[in-house]
């Protein structure tokens, strides 16, 4: 490999490698010949859209609330982008890919811990044509975006320092073990057969479900009268477009390599999105009308998220089937929430928790792997019994994941307390958490 100009031979260490080891490596060096640089330039560039998606969030639920708690809103999607990064690379990810500690697929071991024992070779467990690094990062994304989501449902009542400790308690112990479960070597869900391309179940059935019991736990907000709802929706609207360009790096660039598997979820996500957006416009133009822009948006990330776990693993019209279980789904499931006395907030429960389940389900229904290889038959298929191993997997989640969020928000509502006073609810989190506004008239 030919040594960059700017690098001459230098002492700097990454690990037991100086950067001149790194940089002009012989041909025949055994971790360096399976690295795939194309491949290493897909997932990076993927990791970037997947980054993107967090401000995205923050800008798709900020348009969403009242402009007296757009920054507050914001800041939870953007500090997460901070906080998670940091917990991941101390702990976070040996916790989900770190050797499995104790042969039971419950939790990763601490080799990884503090990344102090990273190196240039590929992980082979994982990715074996991309620098572990590089899967590393593109993984810390998935952890970033997964509490966020959650954020949704507590949007202008919850005291910040409150919503700190309960997003890296939650990190730690639900989304870790969870993405252990499903994705970790040696995993047991993973063992059993169970089937995630990108994260139907690890992100969006923990989130959404969590995101349930946290406006349970936190209560409806109160409802003034001061403001209207939505404060500006073509915030929302341009949250959701950079949600959906991101999210080519969310499930394309899971195939961790530059593929057939990656163009295939790469169209499948394309493909699911639009539908979705089709079948949401058309049942609220008939229900109410007129055609719904914020609806538009909504059914978007609905396609999004329920095609998350399939991409890989369907066909194209498969995909397109899954979007439209998405649109119709989703939507009965936002109109369902005033039913169920539970404000959460931005649909969250709604999008993400009901999108993930029909996700999961229908991979147990639409996989075949006569598409790249990947995965399993399902149903149509001939092998109903990958239905059976989803549907656990979305139960053990959905439980496992309500039941620690509502243990972690009782903690801390006893300790630090979890909602901002009254005064300050009526103020607005922006100036009572944050001491800023985002307009200035």
């Amino acid at each position: 490999m030919r040594r960059l100009a700017i690098l001459p031979a230098v002492s700097l260490r990454w690990n037991s490698y100086t950067l001149d080891q790194i940089y002009s490596v012989p041909k025949g060096n055994a971790f360096m010949d399976r690295i795939n640089n194309a491949d290493t330039a897909w997932v990076l560039i993927s990791a970037a859209l997947v980054m993107l998606m967090t401000p995205a969030l923050g800008l798709f639920y900020g348009g969403l609330v009242r402009r007296k708690n757009v920054l507050a809103t914001i800041m939870h999607s953007f500090f997460l982008l901070a906080l998670i990064s940091v917990q991941w690379v101390l702990v976070g990810y040996t916790l989900a890919f770190g050797p499995d500690a104790g042969g039971l697929g419950i939790i990763g071991g601490l080799k990884w811990l503090g990344l102090q024992a990273l190196t240039p070779a590929p992980n082979a467990d994982y990715a074996p044509t991309i620098p572990h690094g590089a899967f590393i990062i593109y993984q810390a994304m998935f952890a970033v975006i997964t509490p966020a989501l959650i954020t949704g449902a507590i949007a202008e009542r919850m005291r910040f320092k409150a919503f700190v400790l309960f997003s890296l308690l939650w990190a730690t112990v639900v989304y870790d073990p969870i993405a252990h479960w499903v994705w970790g070597q040696g995993g047991w869900l993973r063992s059993l057969g169970a089937l995630d391309f990108a994260g139907g179940t690890v992100v969006h059935i923990s989130s959404g479900m969590s995101a349930l019991v946290a406006a349970a736990v936190l209560g409806r907000r109160l409802s003034s009268g001061e403001e209207p709802l939505p404060h500006d929706a073509t915030m929302n609207l341009l949250g959701a477009g950079l949600l959906w360009f991101g999210w080519f790096g969310f499930n394309a660039g899971s195939a961790l390599a530059a593929d057939g598997l990656a163009v295939q979820a790469f169209i499948n996500t394309n493909t699911a999105a639009a539908m979705a957006t089709l079948t949401w416009v058309t049942v609220s133009w008939t229900k109410g009308r007129r055609p719904s822009v914020l609806g538009a948006a909504a059914g978007s990330v609905a396609g999004l998220v329920a095609v998350t776990p399939a991409a890989g693993y369907v066909t194209v019209p498969a995909a397109m089937l899954i979007g439209l279980g998405a649109g119709l789904a989703c939507f009965w499931a936002v109109n369902l929430k005033p039913r169920l006395g539970v404000d959460d907030a931005l649909d969250v429960w709604g999008v993400h928790g009901v999108g993930g389940v029909w996700g999961a389900l229908a991979v147990g229904i639409f996989a075949t792997v006569s598409v790249n290889g990947a995965g399993a038959n399902g149903l149509l298929y001939g092998n109903p019994l990958l239905l059976l191993k989803q549907f656990l997997a979305v139960l053990v989640i959905g439980g496992y994941a309500m039941g620690m969020t509502w243990a972690i928000l009782k903690f801390l509502e006893r300790t630090v307390g979890l909602r901002v006073a009254e005064r300050e609810e009526h103020l607005g989190l922006d100036a009572s958490q944050h001491g800023e506004a985002a307009y200035t008239n």
